[in-house]
């Protein structure tokens, strides 16, 4: 059962796709922003979804607009670009930015959306496309309590795990936190596996002392199938998108004067990945990349 309201998209990505498709399968009409960035969108369609041309018309034509792209320049293009959210933007309407974003552009947004008359949660995700489509996303949101309680059967739809963190970019700043340990860990990983095998270590062996030991991770598991068989399936995320990720950690560490030289760190692998044409890659390709520097 749901209650009445239009639910726009904005961004149908490999994420975005799954996100419309549990909404549906919740029983809320859907309207989507036509974008050649959007997975094919037919199912969606032949479920009564609508594309509409403009951010404005979406937000129209919704009482809740989810926001599904990559960052925060994409979310500000959304928001204030001529035709954007803002122009369509009326009382009451509910928007959940479920992007991975800056804290401040969070807050720059969330300010210009609520002075429209509207209001705003952030609720970014963990999980792969897979879990999206099944309804069972982790999602870490930072609202306030009306707006966190309006939004909660929306949530609910997409959602296996609910994580509040606080006010207005808390959830964005969780997912960046997670996302620095994640994507860290994975560098970490790399740079180990790549001198194991230059030092003649046998890979499964060592994938089972890390994972029966102290160097168990859920990163390890999602890699360990591509160290063991080539299997990259288990971790599709992108260099390019860890790259994002791993500066947008930084700067935020900086703002608030908190050390990262660990973090930076990491962020410079994937600097120089990206720079030597990885980014379209997944993560666990790092791996072969920074073997071929090793000369291994």
């Amino acid at each position: 059962m749901s209650d009445d309201r239009k639910v726009g998209f904005i961004g149908i990505g490999m994420m975005g796709h799954g996100l419309a498709t549990s909404v549906q399968r919740a029983g809320y009409p859907v309207k989507f922003l036509v974008h050649p960035g959007n997975q094919p969108v037919d199912d969606l369609v032949a479920n009564g979804a609508q594309g509409l041309a403009s951010a404005a018309e979406i937000a129209r034509a919704s009482d809740v607009v989810f926001i599904v792209v990559t960052g925060s320049p994409e979310v500000e293009n959304a928001v204030f670009a001529p035709g954007g959210l803002l122009e369509g933007m009326g009382p009451g309407k509910l928007v959940i930015d479920c992007s991975t974003a800056l804290p401040e552009s969070t807050l720059k947004v969330a300010a210009a959306i609520i002075e429209a008359g509207g209001r705003y949660i952030d609720a970014p995700m963990t999980r792969t496309p897979k879990e999206a489509a099944e309804g069972r996303v982790n999602v870490m949101v930072g609202a306030g309590d009306a707006d966190y309680a309006d939004a909660e059967p929306l949530l609910n739809a997409i959602a296996e795990n609910i994580y509040r963190g606080g006010g207005i970019s808390t959830g964005h700043q969780m997912k960046l936190l997670h996302n620095y340990v994640a994507l860290a860990n994975a560098v970490v990983l790399t740079e180990a596996v790549v001198c194991a095998r230059k030092g003649g270590v046998d890979i499964a062996t060592l994938s089972e002392v890390l994972q029966t030991g102290g160097g168990d991770s859920t990163i390890l598991r999602r890699i360990r199938p591509y160290l063991e068989e080539g299997d990259d399936s288990s971790f599709r995320f992108t260099i390019s998108n860890a790259c994002k990720d791993m500066g947008y950690y930084v700067g935020m560490a900086a703002a608030a004067k908190v050390p990262s030289g660990v973090a930076a760190a990491a962020h410079q692998v994937y600097v120089l990945a990206e720079a030597q044409g990885q980014g379209a890659n997944p993560v666990p390709k790092l791996i072969d990349f920074i073997g071929k520097l090793a000369d291994v």
